[in-house]
């Protein structure tokens, strides 16, 4: 599988981003707001990083990371004759699994200086990242259903798949859930697979 599907790393500038989200997405465009690139643009979804030291914590990780899981479940979707509620789902699904990450980490604070008029310089390392701790949204899958929300309404079958695209990732107190989600829709599986194709195959060492 992973000598079909092409890694997406260094895609260098703003505009290669750009092409490469309309090529990837463009079965899938009709579906979504004629201003989603400058949405996305300001919400930081171009520019975050995929996680704070792990798979993509680079500054466009998560895109690099998202075009990958894309390209990955549409891959899987044609090998094996998979069923959507909509045909665009694997676009859907792919490409917003975790946009809850697009506000969810900054560069680490190394040292805060405080201005006479009671301001704060936050002094940043921008060779690593954190966790923002003022995010109102917390979770993973739900919150990535809740932004997603914003653009596009979601069938129940692209709400599980990202709901529960982590797999057994999560707190053990969810692995039920996660098994009757896959009962009640078996793409969920597939979405984690491909996820994970592209986390520990298609990015390793990236």
């Amino acid at each position: 599988m992973n000598e079909e599907i092409k890694s997406t790393t260094n895609l260098g500038d703003f505009e290669d981003c750009i092409r490469a989200f309309r090529d990837c997405m463009e079965p899938a465009l009709h579906l979504l707001p004629e201003d989603i690139i400058e949405r996305l643009k300001g919400q930081g979804f171009f520019n975050a990083p995929a996680s704070a030291a792990h798979h993509g914590s680079h500054e466009g990780g998560l895109f690099e990371h998202s075009l990958n899981v894309t390209r990955s479940l549409v891959a899987i979707t044609e090998k094996n004759g998979l069923s959507w509620m909509r045909p665009e789902s694997p676009y859907i699904i792919g490409m917003f699994h975790d946009i809850c990450k697009q506000d969810q980490y900054r560069h680490h604070i190394t040292e805060n200086y405080y201005t006479a008029d009671g301001g704060i310089i936050h002094i940043e390392d921008g060779s690593k990242w954190e966790y923002a701790p003022d995010i109102l949204l917390k979770g993973h899958g739900d919150r990535s259903v809740m932004l997603l929300s914003q653009y596009l309404p979601l069938t129940m079958e692209e709400i599980l798949c990202i709901r529960y695209h982590m797999g057994a990732f999560v707190d053990k107190s969810e692995w039920d859930d996660y098994t009757r989600a896959i009962h009640e829709c078996p793409n969920v599986l597939w979405t984690h697979t491909a996820d994970m194709i592209a986390a520990h195959i298609l990015e390793i060492d990236k």
